[in-house]
């Protein structure tokens, strides 16, 4: 060790942010180890690194005693007296026994600590960078791909995006650059593992956060998101100012903002529907664009009938259901839809029959 390694070490301090001193502790503890290792020695002992210097030295701690038995551990009061006549029973006294060629050890296991500590202050400072980013937003590069999972570059990181997490139908190639939404940010032996994802409601929330700036500004309120990645999504929005259109908003002139958004997201279907505070104006927004005539609500229940013209009996429902289900995932209400010649047959039969409702 020397003057040199020392201001070495004050520069990682300030280009790493590593604390020194915890550096040198590091050191003193790996230099404690190699001086054991290598000269066999069974002493208490400890190695001291000067903070001005950068000198370091092996110290022999040994217990003050009147009959030594160990003379690695222990030493006489006669000895003990000898170095400082302060000293008494039962005192630990420190002995330098540093080897004569210890300085290249020192330097050699200075240089090994150093390293390993800058990987872990490295892995340290990427994790919490991207800890606290869980819930937005980051580009980057898709690497490799092993097996179904894809591995994405963010320049001194990678994020990982599971199959399960992939849109359906989306191909990725090396090269190819993309938006994901940070799930989670876990350590592992090996560094960060941050996983993402391409199918999270998050990620249509973030995407239109980014394209409007009513909703930066917070006079728009996007207050639900219901998606089926790859396919279609809906979402619900509300204007604190009644002088703007929530669903204008997010539109953009001429489309552009939703179409960036759906550009985004390789052709997901998006509907835009303004939020009410009225349940039942709520739900026949939520089923757009399929017009609704009248909506019967059970609140505590929080069950709806919607009824529609029958000629929009299937546009409602959607292929396979699709429309109804993201108006009851939007909604967070189950939903019966009955088209107006299925109300008059119920009532014309003068009962109500049991209905299996679209969220079961």
């Amino acid at each position: 060790m020397n003057t040199e390694l020392l201001r070495a070490l004050q520069d990682l301090e300030k280009e790493k942010g590593i604390d020194i001193d915890v550096l040198l502790e590091a050191i003193e503890a790996a230099l404690l180890s190699a001086y054991k290792r290598n000269f066999g020695s069974n002493q208490n002992a400890r190695v001291i690194i000067d903070r001005d210097t950068g000198f370091c030295k092996v110290l022999a701690r040994k217990k003050v005693v009147s009959e030594p038995r160990d003379k690695s551990v222990e030493i006489s009061i006669d000895e003990a007296r000898e170095i400082d006549p302060n000293y008494d029973l039962g005192d630990i006294v420190e002995i330098e026994v540093t080897p004569k060629d210890f300085g290249r050890i020192a330097t050699q296991t200075a240089k090994q600590v150093i390293v390993q500590r800058i990987k872990e202050a490295e892995r340290d400072i990427i994790y919490n960078e991207y800890a606290s980013r869980e819930g937005e937003i980051i580009t980057g590069v898709v690497q490799r791909i092993e097996g179904r999972n894809v591995y994405i570059e963010l320049g001194r990181t990678e994020a990982l995006l599971l199959a399960q997490e992939q849109m359906p139908g989306e191909r990725y190639v090396q090269g190819m650059r993309i938006k994901t939404y940070i799930l989670e940010v876990k350590k592992t032996t090996k560094g960060p593992q941050i996983l993402v994802s391409r199918t999270h409601p998050g990620l249509l929330r973030k995407l239109f956060e980014m394209e409007v700036p009513e909703l930066q500004d917070g006079i728009v309120e996007l207050k639900s998101v219901a998606r089926e990645p790859g396919s279609r999504s809906k979402i619900a929005v509300y204007s604190k100012d009644e002088n703007v259109d929530p669903v204008g908003a997010c539109v953009g002139p001429k489309g552009i903002r939703v179409q960036n958004v759906v550009n985004e997201l390789n052709g997901e279907k998006i509907d835009i529907v303004k939020w009410e505070p009225d349940y039942s104006k709520f739900i026949a927004n939520s089923l757009a664009p399929a017009k609704v005539i009248a909506v019967e609500i059970w609140e505590n229940e929080k069950i709806a009938r919607v009824i529609v013209p029958d000629y929009q009996l299937s546009l409602a429902i959607g292929k396979e259901g699709q429309n109804a289900r993201l108006a009851a995932k939007l909604t967070g209400w189950k939903i019966d839809i009955k088209s107006e010649s299925q109300m008059k047959e119920i009532y014309s039969q003068g009962f109500e029959e049991t209905n299996t409702f679209i969220g079961d």
